[in-house]
């Protein structure tokens, strides 16, 4: 793997593993407290038509995509966190999209798909299930 690929492997894989964490921390975190909304998780997945119960399913599904990007070895779970990551971006995108959001509420999710998808594209063979030969 040429140096400049590995770089840029690593460069977007903490930044999509950052931004996953922090929302899915936040998303653990967002409650309804005597009726009140807890900001900005819970008023977010309201604004969006989705139960609140999400961020807890959402928010797990996130921190465990996490570890298995960032644990060595297991090429599977790789592949499977990073189909979850892009199922779960692309569904934030479009749910944006229908609601009528702004392209500033969008861009997060779709930073985080273009994440996705470049650190996907320049994993190193060892993390890939099938490694590329040439």
């Amino acid at each position: 793997m040429k140096k400049r690929n590995k770089i840029i492997y690593w460069i977007a894989t903490i930044w999509l593993a950052s931004g996953m964490l922090a929302s899915g921390i936040l998303q653990l975190s967002g409650a309804e407290v005597n009726g009140a909304l807890s900001p900005p998780g819970v008023y977010g997945i309201k604004q969006l038509g989705y139960p609140v119960y999400f961020l807890t399913i959402i928010g797990t599904w996130k921190i465990l995509g996490v570890i298995a990007l960032l644990i060595p070895d297991f090429p599977l779970l790789k592949e499977w966190a990073y189909a979850g990551f892009f199922f779960l971006v692309t569904g934030a995108v479009f749910s944006h999209i229908a609601t009528g959001h702004a392209l500033n509420e969008i861009f997060p999710s779709l930073l985080l798909l273009a994440l996705t998808v470049i650190s996907w594209y320049f994993r190193p063979a060892t993390r890939r299930l099938i490694p590329v030969i040439k």
